[in-house]
């Protein structure tokens, strides 16, 4: 039997939102801190730019969910940073595995490809919400 679906009230609510935020919480405590010094204004930046640019654009199109379009844009953008993030992790990982260790990097990876899914059915689920809203 299926879990009854819950309501959603905020931004908070949505899982990919809650994942994105806990995984970037992971990037920035774990691995951002391990990266060498020469990473810094490369690998390091961008990682620290695009884990957090993802639950930042999911509250920020939620705004905006009145809009069609509007949250749309949004869902795309996070998706096409959580992809960069996943890139970048993958990096981490060929590059600097020996000094992340005991950070469970493909873990990380998953959570950021389960919110590429996660992003991509919210957005076609509002696209046919908001088409059938118009419809009524």
């Amino acid at each position: 039997m299926s879990e009854p679906k819950k309501r959603i009230t905020s931004f908070k609510d949505l899982d990919v939102y809650q994942g994105t935020y806990r995984a970037c919480l992971i990037v920035m405590r774990d691995v951002l801190p391990r990266l060498p010094e020469s990473e810094k204004y490369d690998l390091n930046q961008q990682l620290d730019r695009t884990s957090k640019a993802i639950p930042r654009l999911i509250a920020e199109g939620y705004a905006k969910k009145h809009q069609k379009y509007g949250f749309q844009k949004y869902l795309d953008d996070a998706m096409a940073e959580s992809n960069e993030t996943i890139v970048g992790l993958e990096q981490c990982r060929d590059i600097y595995g020996g000094q992340m260790t005991g950070i469970d990097l493909e873990s990380i990876i998953d959570t950021y490809d389960k919110s590429d899914r996660q992003i991509y059915n919210l957005s076609k689920a509002w696209s046919k919400f908001k088409d059938e809203r118009r419809k009524n």
